[in-house]
């Protein structure tokens, strides 16, 4: 898509109706400023259109790497388009669930289009009982779970990248690809 000159688009703010009386018959005006509308009638259209390119479900595809730029969200063009709206829209929502499992899962929707659950949370530990013992740290973590959603097949190299990016430092996660809804998915 391009914003440069587009052939025939009209202007509307003609410059040559805007110009002192003395002007409006002056064939050489009029033409000189009929060029000048040309050249100018794209910028005006983008102007007049300016929320539609700041609002990711309208803009041209090709603006959408520039607003997930904006709001911190990362954008692969290798995405269907909707899902590369979607995460633009709701990238400050995501920010807010980072480290959490329902950003992880979230966020493993939107950039591949696979189901997740993760079963664990790697936190801490604690006793409401004054000096008891603690109970012994869990040596697994969490587990993030994956099946194919939208496709066909999961790339496990872009869900462990995804997970490594979006779990806690101080968390391992440990990542199972399913081929489908893990069985007791209907709790």
């Amino acid at each position: 898509m391009s914003r440069a000159a587009v052939p025939g688009l009209p202007s509307r703010h003609p410059i040559g109706e805007q110009l002192p009386a003395v002007y409006a018959d002056d064939d050489f005006a009029q033409r000189f400023t009929a060029g000048l509308d040309t050249v100018l009638a794209p910028v005006f259209a983008t102007l007049d259109n300016l929320a539609a390119y700041l609002d990711p479900r309208v803009t041209p595809a090709d603006f959408l790497a520039w607003l997930a730029s904006w709001v911190g969200a990362a954008d692969d063009p290798r995405r269907p388009v909707e899902l590369r709206r979607e995460a633009v829209v709701r990238a400050v929502e995501l920010h807010r669930w980072r480290g959490t499992g329902r950003g992880l899962v979230e966020g493993l929707r939107l950039a591949l289009g696979v189901h997740a659950e993760v079963t664990g949370d790697g936190g801490a530990v604690w006793s409401s009982t004054p000096g008891a013992d603690l109970p012994p740290p869990s040596t697994t973590g969490p587990v993030v779970r994956v099946w194919p959603g939208r496709e066909a097949r999961v790339d496990p190299d872009r869900v462990h990248a995804i997970v490594r990016a979006m779990c806690p430092v101080h968390t391992v996660c440990r990542v199972e690809i399913l081929p489908g809804p893990p069985a007791d998915e209907g709790r």
